[in-house]
């Protein structure tokens, strides 16, 4: 319950004040929101496993995201940002749809 009223003042909190991200973090933050949906379709999943862990939640949404964003930035320096974040949100997506596809397989017993 405290997670989701998390949520609903978080979202209204960026309604209301819309903060703008900075020109310079453009390039990071689609890896960053896709690093953290993967965490959080992780935790979805362990949670219906039965093996979810707050302290393991939010250690791998922060080093997902530190990590990724981390890759891109490297890649950007070395001149092959573009492709390094290419191959971060297919790694990432192929997690998000391999955790979609166990969170269907646990709530429709299929």
């Amino acid at each position: 319950m405290i997670a989701v009223l998390g949520l609903v003042v978080g979202i209204v909190l960026g309604l209301v004040l819309r903060p703008d991200v900075p020109v310079s973090l453009d390039p990071y933050l689609p890896i960053a929101v896709v690093a953290a949906l993967d965490a959080v379709f992780g935790g979805l999943r362990a949670y219906l496993d039965g093996i979810f862990d707050d302290k393991v939640f939010v250690i791998s949404f922060v080093s997902n995201v530190v990590i990724a964003s981390g890759i891109v930035f490297l890649g950007d320096k070395l001149g092959v940002g573009g492709q390094l974040a290419t191959g971060v949100i297919v790694v990432l997506g192929i997690r998000i749809f391999s955790n979609v596809a166990a969170i269907r397989r646990h709530l429709f017993h299929a």
